[in-house]
């Protein structure tokens, strides 16, 4: 990574240097918030939906919006503040996501819900979008792997403490009350993230032009439309992963957070393991996790009756989602280490578009036809994108 003189006082850590881990965790608890916010509808949409009046499919596009605006924002957010320092952009966006969190849960209709999740949408991508300049200022070139590990731990923790926590407080208190307490904690949040970042000066190239070219890279687009598939084919199922729980003879709440938190423990497990030796085994799980993902979405579907079944199912299928961001970020890393910031908007921004259409088609999906038929649409998806993400690492790179 060059140099020059406006370079901030705190240099880049080295291979060789200690770890930041203050820096670290911070950035951690940021992908936990921003997560947990993003995907809180999920957990609490029977509730959202009958507090608001709407049908659970049109609840859902809550994610929709907030996908959509990440779709968009994510390979224009370098562009719009090309000189600002990435540890400030970052600030802001948690104060951003701290509002878009209050304001929802005041929002008295979806309408005003939809318009208040802009401001994630915006906060979640810019986050993504630099996550991996970002890991390389703080730990050096040599660990991205590492670093992503952290940030995508914050992913796992969101999904097995965040949003079943948020479940269980909209039981206890209001949804509403859960979107304001989570919206408060991100914004608190940028303190810390101010005092621990180390600067991160902007990458003079982002442009349009890096963009396209990027694309262009043997390898890089036929990569990138496996993750948009993969990603797509999880979100397909799981955005709407309570009504698919909520198939369980006598489904009670109590069962429906434990799944949930399965699914995040999952996570964790999927995330350490994988996160320790993903620099050398990237390509092998670009196809393993979205074609493990597809078989436990399968068996969602065909053993609703079984309780073990289930929680075996949401465990295996947390432990190889949560090792795709970090797949995903390697692959970038290893394969355009030249092209960092915009690689990793092309990352963010199939990964929101992914979720906008997951959530916006499955919500059609899930009225006209049942989570049934979402679910095994969602296998499919991953089924494909796994051939093509395989099959672009079998291209030289360029």
């Amino acid at each position: 990574m060059s140099t020059t003189a406006s370079v901030p006082v705190i240099p880049p850590a080295t291979a060789a240097g200690p770890l930041r881990y203050g820096a670290l965790v911070a950035v951690m608890l940021l992908s936990f918030l921003l997560v947990t916010a993003e995907f809180l509808p999920n957990g609490v949409l029977t509730e959202m939906a009958e507090s608001l009046g709407v049908t659970p499919g049109q609840a859902g596009q809550t994610v929709t919006v907030t996908a959509l605006v990440g779709f968009i924002a994510a390979p224009t957010i370098g562009l719009i503040f090309p000189r600002l320092d990435r540890r400030t952009l970052l600030v802001v966006m948690a104060v951003a996501a701290g509002v878009s969190g209050v304001l929802a849960g005041l929002a008295p209709n979806l309408a005003l819900v939809l318009v208040s999740r802009f401001l994630l949408g915006a906060a979640i991508s810019a986050f993504w979008a630099m996550s991996i300049t970002v890991a390389e200022r703080i730990v050096g070139p040599e660990r991205i792997g590492r670093a992503v590990m952290f940030t995508s731990a914050g992913v796992s923790l969101a999904t097995v403490a965040g949003v079943p926590i948020g479940v269980m407080l909209s039981e206890v208190l209001d949804w509403r009350a859960v979107f304001v307490l989570v919206g408060l904690l991100t914004a608190v949040l940028a303190i810390p993230l101010r005092a621990l970042l180390p600067s991160v000066p902007a990458a003079k190239a982002s442009s349009i032009r890096i963009l396209v070219d990027t694309v262009r890279r043997p390898g890089v687009g036929l990569g990138l439309a496996g993750h948009v598939l993969v990603v797509l084919g999880h979100f397909t199922a799981y955005t709407y992963i309570r009504l698919a729980l909520e198939r369980m003879p006598d489904a009670e709440p109590g069962a429906i957070v434990a799944l949930l938190a399965l699914f995040g423990v999952g996570g964790l497990l999927g995330n350490l393991v994988i996160g320790l030796i993903v620099d050398r085994t990237f390509a092998l799980f670009s196809v393993v996790a979205p074609v493990s993902i597809a078989v436990m979405v399968g068996a969602v579907v065909l053993l609703p009756g079984s309780i073990v079944a289930l929680g075996a199912a949401v465990l295996v299928w947390g432990f190889f989602f949560a090792s795709w961001l970090i797949v995903a970020n390697t692959w970038v890393g290893h394969r355009m280490p030249d092209r960092l910031e915009a690689g990793g908007a092309l990352v963010v921004t199939g990964f929101q578009g992914g979720i906008a259409l997951a959530a916006g088609v499955g919500g059609l999906i899930v009225d006209g036809l049942g989570v049934v038929a979402a679910d095994l649409l969602g296998a499919l998806l991953l089924l494909v994108g796994a051939a093509l993400f395989g099959a672009s690492n079998r291209i030289e790179r360029g």
